[in-house]
């Protein structure tokens, strides 16, 4: 009779809901478990497959950086480099009331923004929640609802308090809007493709800026959008706002973005528009989709290419579906059924459950890697409940180190994306900030860590120079600060045609 397996605790879902995990099974010997020399035969299989050496990560860095500088010179490359209007840094003397509608993934979000000079600012905000048919429907009536809810923000903040709106106040809107689109002046953007899990047709191709303002029209509001911005320009300008030493922000949550500010005279594209060439202007870059449709350069596994081709846009996004939060939990999901399909894994349980595309959340991952506990609870208690497999300390301490080699490598290679930034404009003597943000760098243990010694392997010690920070509030602060500029450069006659 083997010792009886017992654990007890509780595991806090990602909804917030609390569950009591009691284990007590006495009778192993009915069900064929892997041992635990099966399970590190295997671990040893996929670390070759998920471990980037250093000479590998600066070939990519490598290739990275001439895919930016191919964006920048032609327009319509795989990475766009899109550039976005916002010219220069924020002087952080900035003032007055804003308003900022934000698309996301899974919120819409209104802001009213007070900002008070000095990096200060006050926010009161609202989320509302985006079902997934919406994100389906059409394009116009999507752009209704938020129209709807921006209507239902300002009724409910207009009034004498402090914070408050005045009745009749014509308030300037930024509008982050973060899908890749095509810009050709600030308040103007084609959508050039849904990401995200979007696919509201009658959309791409047509300049979604133009769309929302027949939806604030329709509803009678006292805004006027000034700015179609994407959040991580948004980041990018509110870090530098509140911490002036930021020079790069990065997004790494459910997408995976970046953006920083280059010389006018280095974007060949847009010469043809007449502003000066010793002018700043940010570039939201549009990274998730370097290596796209080539898949050159990128260490991809097999398990990478089934993710993409049963994605619902095979070939696009290559770098972010190795890193972004959307997809780490299939990944592992893809090799745990493999192995079941090997007869390595829950012979003789009913894996049913497991085999549903997209059901285990990256959120798992995350809590496998924080186990605390010997027995990793967290770790039974993922399973049982969610997937009712019993599972071996053996094969539940292979589950925790896959985890963290599918972790490591997607923080990784975010840190080639930031290197190939920094070795593009020279940042690395004097070192730089870079304002990150995004679900994966906020609440994966040790993402950040990760993305610091991946900097350290592919710069050696110089890499210590370049430290990430948690940014600000890009969609909603950040599209604000950029309505105040558009409107302080407008108001000075500066560039008006953009």
């Amino acid at each position: 009779m083997p010792a009886s397996r017992r654990g007890s605790g509780s595991l806090v879902l990602p909804s917030g809901q609390t569950i009591a995990i009691h284990t007590r099974t006495q009778d192993e010997e009915d069900l064929p478990h892997a041992t635990k020399k099966t399970m590190a035969d295997h671990l040893r299989k996929y670390e070759t497959l998920f471990t980037l050496t250093p000479q590998r990560m600066r070939m990519i860095v490598e290739a990275f950086a001439e895919s930016l500088e191919l964006g920048l010179a032609k327009p319509n490359q795989i990475v766009p480099m899109i550039p976005t209007f916002v010219f220069g840094w924020p002087s952080g003397q900035e003032t007055g009331d804003y308003l900022a509608v934000d698309l996301g993934g899974t919120n819409l979000r209104v802001c009213l923004v007070t900002l008070q000079g000095d990096g200060k600012f006050e926010l009161t905000q609202t989320k509302y929640r985006l079902a997934e048919e919406q994100k389906q429907d059409d394009g116009q009536k999507l752009f209704d609802f938020c129209a709807e809810c921006l209507k239902t923000f300002v009724e409910s903040n207009t009034g004498n308090g402090p914070g408050m709106l005045k009745e009749g106040q014509v308030l300037p809107l930024g509008f982050t809007f973060s899908y890749p689109c095509y810009q050709e002046r600030i308040d103007h953007g084609e959508l050039i493709r849904w990401t995200k899990g979007f696919g509201a047709p009658n959309t791409e191709g047509r300049d979604v800026a133009e769309m929302f303002k027949q939806s604030l029209a329709k509803h009678n509001l006292p805004v006027h959008l000034t700015a179609l911005i994407n959040d991580t320009t948004g980041t990018l300008i509110a870090s530098h706002y509140v911490n002036p030493r930021t020079k790069i922000a990065v997004i790494f949550g459910t997408g995976c973005n970046a953006a920083y500010m280059e010389h006018v005279k280095n974007i060949p594209k847009i010469a043809n528009l007449g502003i000066p060439p010793d002018v700043d202007m940010a570039i939201n870059c549009e990274w998730g989709a370097f290596d796209s449709f080539e898949h050159e350069h990128l260490p991809r596994t097999k398990y990478d290419t089934i993710v993409d081709e049963t994605s619902n846009k095979p070939g696009e996004q290559a770098f972010e579906k190795l890193i972004s939060g959307r997809y780490l939990g299939e990944i592992l999901r893809l090799v745990v059924c493999e192995l079941i399909d090997e007869g390595v894994l829950f012979l003789g349980q009913n894996t049913y459950k497991l085999e549903k595309p997209y059901c285990f959340d990256t959120a798992f991952l995350s809590l496998m890697e924080s186990d605390p506990t010997d027995e990793l609870l967290m770790i039974i208690g993922i399973f049982t409940h969610f997937f009712a497999l019993e599972t071996t300390l053996a094969e539940r301490q292979f589950f925790r180190a896959l985890a963290k080699l599918i972790g490591r490598r997607a923080a990784r290679l975010s840190s080639c994306g930031i290197a190939a930034i920094v070795k593009k404009m020279g940042y690395l003597e004097e070192g730089c900030s870079v304002g990150a943000d995004g679900s994966l760098y906020n609440k994966y243990p040790g993402f950040a860590d990760r993305v610091h010694e991946g900097l350290q392997d592919i710069f050696g010690e110089k890499g210590r120079n370049i430290v990430t920070h948690h940014a600000e509030d890009g969609s909603g602060v950040g599209s604000a600060i950029i309505a105040a500029m558009t409107k302080i450069r407008k108001d000075a006659d500066l560039y008006v045609h953009v």
